[in-house]
């Protein structure tokens, strides 16, 4: 028995080997203290197996089977620059609310932003939100929670238990922020104050052109621009 103990790879022989023992010793072929000493040498094999496992599949010094995950780099980072520099400036949010954030935070509530203001709830996934908004995933995750500790928006979480999670829920419940966002998507109105979509060309802006009138007043009446009118002659003076 000992020497079997001693031959022993793995823990099955192992548990094996200690049915035997315990039978041997209830079946009194085994007395008290062979026995015990019997389960001591199992135990010290027992660890001795243990500490000689090693993970299969697994690479030295990685905590895990599977590849780290690369960080996301922009392929032309000055683009990026530019693109989360236009995006702050373009004023996502009014400026008391603003000077809390960075250009990047700001970047990343533009998207933000513009997708409540849209859709009325944003639902990008994180990733998607950072590549818009010309920053990194981290960045993005920081800037939300960031306003969401202020009390500037909300995030719902959708886990799914045995499957991927869906992206979060983030809605904007800041007053000011709503109010801001309406009134930078205000729509030019005509003179009789009715909404003009933006393509009719009547608007530019937030503001309507009125254009000068082409016409020749002539005896209190407007005529057309194509038609020759004969103004007077003009009297010359007397010089007294």
């Amino acid at each position: 028995m000992r020497g079997a103990i001693e031959d022993a790879r793995t823990l099955a022989q192992m548990d094996a080997l200690s049915r035997q023992v315990w039978q041997a010793h209830g079946a009194g072929a085994v007395d008290d203290d062979e026995a015990q000493h019997l389960a001591e040498q199992l135990h010290a094999r027992r660890g001795a197996i243990r500490d000689g496992i090693v993970p299969v599949g697994i690479p030295a010094r990685r905590p895990s089977l599977f590849p780290t995950r690369r960080a996301p780099v922009s392929p032309d980072r000055l683009a990026s620059r530019d693109r989360r520099r236009h995006l702050a400036a373009s004023g996502p949010m009014p400026p008391a609310l603003a000077a809390r954030f960075t250009t990047g935070q700001l970047a990343v509530l533009r998207i933000v932003g513009d997708e409540v203001a849209a859709k009325g709830v944003c639902g990008l996934c994180i990733d998607a939100i950072a590549a818009r908004a010309g920053v990194c995933r981290r960045l993005a995750q920081a800037a939300i929670r960031l306003a969401a500790s202020d009390g500037l928006l909300t995030i719902e979480e959708r886990r799914h238990q045995g499957r991927k999670n869906s992206p979060n829920l983030i809605r904007v419940i800041s007053r000011e922020w709503q109010a801001w966002m309406r009134r930078t998507r205000r729509k030019p109105t005509d003179r009789q104050g009715q909404s003009q979509p933006a393509s009719s060309g009547r608007g530019v802006g937030c503001r309507t052109i009125h254009p000068t009138d082409t016409g020749v007043l002539s005896s209190g009446k407007t005529e057309a621009s194509g038609t020759v009118v004969e103004l007077p002659a003009r009297q010359s003076r007397t010089r007294l």
